[in-house]
């Protein structure tokens, strides 16, 4: 427990720290955009402090405490207790999942006829394959790795598995390889993409290519000049019968965020991706995201790397104290890489880059979708000329304000940039 506390009384001095670092960097950056209120600069300081803040909160563990409402169905509940178990449910959420069961046979006990046992960890897909990797040392879970066997038992019906010296930076290494220094990369696409949504888009109109060429059909399905539907504050485009057409191409991206920009990719339900056991992912090495305002400034990077790497430390210095990773993982820092795949479909994933696109989004997703856009530009260039932020969408359908965030503004007039030309630091 004092291992624990004493890193977790580190964290939070490194991020009161940084909060006041980086409130210079935080401040050029800010009176760079809107020049103009660096004649006031002290009616601007909280705007300011929000910065600083946000991106000091990279060093906080994942074990800070949060308060939440959480309204869900009684049929995702159910849902809930029978998977609760699962990688990487902690035993904290099933105490949690315990407890909201609790209350709803309090309240309506007809549920419990149908309420399944919880499916058992080791009747898993997963656990198998892991558990026969950890009696090899190939795979073990973080902190219990080693040097490979020479003999690994496997089942009847499967290859035997080579895995490096370290497999979880073998990994790091090869993904980041393949990323090619971007956020996000293209790794999937279907090659029909506008042919397909131009010939839907023919279909609800009911018409022959003769009478709608493909550069139109697609704009009636994504120009928010042609369809007013796109640029409505309400996401409707699951309702019209154009938009809808959106729902045929697809898109496979390869991403790497921190903990903490992977928690708000993940709201976006409709794009999801392929998570990590995240105990897999983490080794003795630490592995972080460093925002931009941080690289800004020499004294910042270096109290974030000390205070990252002292949050390694901690995690290390309790797995040889013999506690489980579940626990020590607790101490794991927002700035932690997290490695995935995530696929859309054009309806959801448009949707997505309209809000993301914005600058005053998440830093890191915003560069993700800037990756993204681009990419989709170059291998279907009449979709991605559509895949743009929501001032630029307002300002093709005629809506004014172009702007709709009010007193929100980024400073920056978006909607006349060209996407190559977008660049922020906060």
């Amino acid at each position: 427990l004092a291992v624990y506390e004493d890193t977790i009384h580190s964290q939070f001095g490194a991020y009161h720290s940084l909060c006041e670092r980086l409130m210079a960097p935080a401040a050029r950056a800010y009176f760079e955009r809107f020049p103009a209120r660096a004649r006031h600069p002290e009616k601007w300081q909280r705007d300011i402090e929000r910065k600083a803040m946000e991106v000091a909160r990279y060093v906080l563990p994942v074990a800070t405490f949060t308060y939440l409402y959480h309204t869900i169905s009684a049929l995702t509940l159910l849902r809930y207790h029978r998977v609760c178990r699962l990688l990487d449910a902690p035993l904290e959420q099933q105490v949690v999942v315990g407890k909201m069961v609790d209350c709803l046979l309090a309240e309506a006990p007809e549920y419990e006829r149908l309420l399944e046992e919880p499916i058992a960890l080791e009747e898993t897909a997963e656990y198998a394959y892991l558990s026969g990797a950890r009696e090899c040392g190939g795979m073990g879970v973080w902190g219990c790795g080693g040097t490979a066997h020479t003999h690994t038992p496997t089942h009847p019906h499967t290859h035997t598995p080579t895995h490096p010296p370290n497999p979880t930076r073998a990994f790091r290494e090869e993904f980041d390889h393949d990323l090619g220094g971007r956020v996000s990369k293209l790794v999937g696409w279907k090659a029909s993409n506008e042919a397909v949504l131009a010939d839907s888009v023919r279909e609800v109109l009911g018409l022959p290519r003769a009478a709608l060429a493909d550069d139109e059909a697609i704009r009636l399905a994504l120009d928010p000049g042609r369809n007013p539907l796109l640029a409505q504050a309400l996401n409707l485009s699951a309702h019209g019968k154009l938009t809808r057409c959106l729902a045929h191409p697809c898109y496979t991206f390869r991403k790497k965020l921190s903990h903490a920009a992977d928690s708000q990719d993940q709201r976006h339900r409709t794009t999801p991706g392929s998570r990590p056991v995240l105990a897999l992912h983490v080794d003795g090495e630490p592995d972080t995201v460093v925002p931009e305002l941080v690289k800004r400034d020499e004294e910042c990077a270096r109290r974030y790397a000390r205070s990252t790497a002292r949050s390694w430390e901690g995690m290390a210095h309790l797995r040889r104290l013999g506690v489980s990773p579940e626990f020590a993982l607790y101490l794991l820092p927002n700035a932690a890489a997290i490695r995935f795949t995530e696929s859309a479909d054009l309806l959801n994933l448009r949707h997505k880059h309209a809000m993301r696109l914005c600058y005053n989004a998440q830093e890191e997703i915003w560069r993700a979708s800037v990756d993204e856009a681009q990419q989709i530009r170059a291998v279907d260039p009449r979709i991605g000329a559509f895949l743009l932020p929501p001032c630029t969408l307002r300002d093709l359908a005629g809506q004014r304000p172009i702007c709709p965030e009010g007193a929100r503004f980024c400073g920056l007039p978006v909607w006349k940039l060209d996407l190559a030309e977008y660049e922020r630091v906060i």
